[in-house]
């Protein structure tokens, strides 16, 4: 039991003494860190003061810097404005002494036009002295004396216009059957180029310009074997993104157009393709050619026509004529010749079928000599046609005396589809623009009544005032008119003139 006692005094001892020991440890430390913060807000406070010391000293530098940069630029300034002063200085006292010469000038002319004025009005006096002698001995004044020569000399020179007028147009009424073919010969010329140009050039678009590299090949052997498989030119040139197929045939150039086509969309380009893409579009237009043909015969109501005859309507859809689709001018004139037909009474079928096969010679005439009426008569004549219809095509361009009726009606029907607006060569509009020009150009001359285009543009009746203009006056408007055509509008053929003058004397019984 004492021995237990001892074990917990000795416990009890060595806690207090423990504790005690930590105590002062603890408090040692707790000195120990207050010297250490001390020391460093001593340190601190010295880093504070110094890095306060530096900041103050840089800021004083640069308002020093700044305050003499703007010293430097407020004497730059004031020098600049020195300087500028002078200068206006300088352009005052220049624009003084040019004022001080203007002025003198100023003087001089005034005095000189005071000079000129007295020359004027001395003359004035001399010019109206003499102007009354002249009175005087004429007994007529100065607007009377005008007015009497200003009608002379205008009769006089009206009445020898008129007369050379009709002089000239006598001696072009005796000439007319040779200046008719003149005229003829030169408007076949003005469009022959136009021709040309429209029905023998195709253009395929490409893709890229690349293509075209791809389309001549390796030392040209590409476009040589289409070139050859076609009998097509090909033109390629700096056109961008497209090849000109050149060539009299229509047909081959067509054939030539729809296997590029096709080549360009396979993208496989080589002699062995071309040839290949060359018999297939061969086949495509052979299908196309007849089933147009046949489409033709059963628009216009013609059955029994021999295949070949068919196969030649369809060459028909890609043949022009001054911009004029031969295919369906030919429907177009089997139409207007059986309406025709019908109204008259005589064969419908007779006048479909010959306007219908009208222009079948041009589906070769590329190919064979002659003109197209010959050829025509003799193809429908080898396929079995009737002899009123072989006559009525070759008797449709007067190369034959017309000897029926159908005939007839098949030769005005060609001559209606072709020279009706907008047939050949020529738009509506811009076949309106030119009536509306004609009429406009007669409408302009003094003493017009009205004025009337007619004949599709290939006549121009002008009707004039009685009162105002006289009869050899009538010859020299239709000339002048006609001038006037001549130089301002573009036309085919020649347009007539006709002036036409007449008097009505109206009165009322009441």
């Amino acid at each position: 039991m004492a021995y237990l006692i001892y074990i917990i005094i000795a416990l009890v001892i060595g806690g207090a003494a423990g504790y005690l020991a930590r105590r002062y440890i603890a408090e040692s430390k707790i000195q120990s860190a207050e010297k250490k913060a001390e020391e460093i807000i001593e340190t601190a406070q010295r880093e504070a003061d110094s890095e306060k010391r530096e900041v103050l000293l840089e800021a004083k530098e640069k308002a020093h810097n700044i305050k003499e940069e703007v010293e430097s630029e407020c004497r730059e300034r004031r020098n600049e404005l020195q300087r500028l002063e002078g200068r206006l200085l300088k352009k005052e006292e220049t624009l003084e002494s040019k004022l001080e010469e203007v002025e003198d000038k100023e003087a001089d002319l005034i005095e000189k036009a005071k000079k000129v004025e007295e020359k004027k009005q001395e003359i004035d006096s001399l010019h109206q002295q003499q102007v009354e002698e002249l009175e005087k001995v004429s007994g007529l004044t100065i607007e009377e004396a005008k007015e009497i020569l200003l009608k002379r000399v205008e009769d006089e020179v009206e009445h020898k216009s008129a007369r050379m007028i009709k002089e000239i147009e006598n001696r072009a009424k005796d000439e007319a059957e040779k200046r008719a073919r003149e005229i003829i010969s030169s408007a076949i010329q003005r469009c022959a180029a136009d021709h040309v140009a429209e029905t023998t050039v195709s253009v395929v678009s490409l893709p890229n310009d690349e293509m075209k590299g791809r389309i001549i090949g390796r030392e040209g052997r590409n476009i040589r074997a289409l070139e050859n498989l076609t009998g097509i030119d090909l033109i390629i040139d700096d056109t961008p993104e497209a090849v000109i197929l050149s060539g009299f045939d229509p047909i081959r150039r067509e054939i030539a157009r729809i296997a590029l086509e096709k080549l360009i969309m396979d993208g496989r380009i080589h002699p062995a393709r071309i040839e290949e893409m060359v018999e297939k579009a061969e086949n495509e237009i052979d299908s196309l050619i007849y089933e147009e043909g046949e489409q033709a015969t059963f628009d216009t109501g013609v059955h029994g026509l021999d295949s070949e005859l068919i196969k030649l309507l369809g060459r028909l859809k890609y043949r022009t004529s001054y911009g004029q689709n031969v295919l369906q001018h030919s429907i177009e004139v089997a139409y207007l010749a059986g309406v025709m037909a019908s109204e008259l009474g005589v064969d419908v079928k007779v006048a479909r079928r010959a306007g219908l096969l009208h222009d079948l010679g041009k589906a070769v005439d590329h190919n064979v000599e002659g003109p197209h009426v010959k050829i025509g008569a003799d193809l429908a004549r080898k396929h079995g046609e009737s002899d009123n219809i072989i006559h009525a095509i070759a008797a449709h361009h007067g190369d034959v005396e017309a000897k029926s009726v159908e005939a007839v009606l098949v030769a005005a029907a060609d001559a209606v589809s072709a020279a009706r607006p907008g047939a050949r060569r020529e738009t509506l509009e811009s076949y309106i623009k030119r009536l509306e020009k004609l009429e406009e150009i007669a409408d302009s001359y003094h003493g017009v009544d009205k004025a009337y285009a007619i004949q599709a543009g290939r006549e121009i009746r002008v009707m004039v005032h009685p009162d105002q203009i006289s009869d050899d006056k009538a010859a020299k408007l239709a000339y002048e008119v006609s001038n006037q055509v001549e130089e301002e509008l573009e036309y085919p053929g020649q347009i007539k003139v006709t002036v036409i003058r007449e008097k009505r004397a109206v009165n009322y019984a009441k």
